[in-house]
């Protein structure tokens, strides 16, 4: 474990990117250059070795400034070859950008999106686009975000006891999600709003590769593997943070009530959500910042388990497995700490803890899962991040420390 996490180190040092969940691989490249020795070519050949090494340390030196004002676009290119034990050997690609629509205004943050893709040799692969675009003197906000995924990935069932006991069933699922809301200020920091989004999810099951749909079904009592839905919200959201990719002081609060209303969707029933975040962001000594993070999802009995709340993934309690630990209401609070080192580089430490119950009555103090671990960072702009995460959890029915690495764009909250 420890040398995996050395292997991490040296890669952003070396600025060769490899990103994985449970292992990790070194991408290295070498150079030969052959040339007939003639002292003014050679000359000619450092200067323009020199050149270029200039150009990237300019690059990393730019890296971390927020050229929004002077371009109609602060462009970022990131590609990045990945390993994990779950999708093996594959490469994701990201474009990301920064802009403002108010020029004038230095007082609040700048539109962002990204477009980003990931494929792997076990047929894993992602697409997606998401962003802010914030109007002038930030009266209006429009949040977005689209993608879609095909992913083999494992089930244990519903609940904190089927997470810890059951042994994992693999499966295909594929899943298309698009969402997007309508904020207006009505006061410094105060937005409301409106927003829609539709949610499709389809599991394949069967063959030498994954577990029997009747095994499955087993865990679901009388669910199904395929559901659709559309959800209509409201939004209350309080903001001052300075940047939204990667803030470094400020509040934020999102407060979102959801009805999935019976005739737009194929669950058979009229489902509702609701779901918290609150955000805090302090400066401390120089390049440092603590973060905290509280969030909370709250489903409706009857809720479907492909829309359940969830703990693990890319934000909160990373270390865990996406997925593994759902039920229909969940809690999860963490504080983290970021140091930035040189230049663009930078290293976190976090800790945390959550909790999945179906109900309030249900709540189990000592169900709490405690959540943990280190990463390293690189900013490309002053608005997007490379982030490498290495997380610890709990203990799984055979003892075992849950553990796993985090790749992922920006920071986790």
């Amino acid at each position: 474990m420890f040398k995996r996490i050395a292997i991490f180190a040296l890669l952003a040092i070396l600025g060769v990117e490899a990103v994985a969940q449970n292992d990790s691989i070194l991408v290295t490249n070498r150079d030969t250059i052959a040339y007939r020795y003639t002292p003014i070519e050679l000359k000619q050949q450092n200067r323009r070795s020199g050149e270029g090494w200039r150009k990237f340390a300019n690059y990393i030196i730019e890296s971390g400034t927020d050229s929004s004002f002077e371009r109609k676009v602060d462009m970022s290119f990131v590609p990045a070859l990945y390993y994990s034990r779950s999708t093996s050997l594959g490469l994701a690609v990201m474009a990301s950008g920064l802009y403002r629509l108010d020029k004038r205004n230095r007082n609040i943050p700048a539109s962002n999106f990204s477009v980003y893709a990931t494929a792997s040799l076990t047929g894993f692969y992602r697409v997606g686009v998401k962003g802010c675009n914030i109007f002038k003197n930030d009266n209006q906000r429009i949040i977005y975000n689209a993608e879609f995924y095909s992913q083999p990935t494992y089930f244990w069932g519903v609940g904190y006891d089927a997470a810890v006991s059951n042994s994992s069933l693999r499966y295909l699922a594929s899943r298309t999600i698009v969402d997007a809301r309508f904020l207006q200020r009505v006061a410094k920091g105060l937005f409301v709003g409106v927003g829609a989004d539709y949610n499709y999810h389809f599991g394949r099951f069967g063959g030498k590769r994954y577990a029997s749909e009747t095994e499955l079904l087993a865990r679901l009592d009388g669910e199904r593997v395929k559901y659709n839905a559309t959800g209509i919200s409201l939004y209350v959201e309080f903001d001052t943070r300075d940047a939204i990719a990667n803030p470094q002081r400020g509040v934020y609060i999102a407060v979102q009530g959801k009805v999935r209303p019976k005739g737009m969707n194929n669950i058979g029933a009229t489902l509702w959500s609701a779901n918290l975040v609150a955000d805090y962001y302090q400066r401390l000594w120089r390049g440092a910042v603590l973060a905290f993070d509280l969030r909370g999802e709250w489903n409706s009995k009857g809720t479907p388990w492909v829309y359940n709340a969830t703990i693990g993934g890319t934000q909160a309690m990373r270390g865990y497995y996406a997925g593994r630990f759902n039920d229909l209401c969940a809690i999860t609070l963490q504080a983290e700490l970021r140091q930035k080192i040189y230049k663009g580089f930078g290293a976190v430490a976090w800790g945390g803890a959550g909790n999945i119950f179906s109900s309030f009555g249900e709540f189990d103090w000592h169900e709490t899962l405690p959540s943990y671990g280190v990463g390293l960072r690189y900013a490309l702009r002053r608005g997007a991040t490379i982030r490498l995460d290495y997380g610890f959890g709990g203990r799984d029915h055979r003892g075992k420390l849950i553990h796993g690495a985090v790749f992922s764009f920006n920071e986790a909250f």
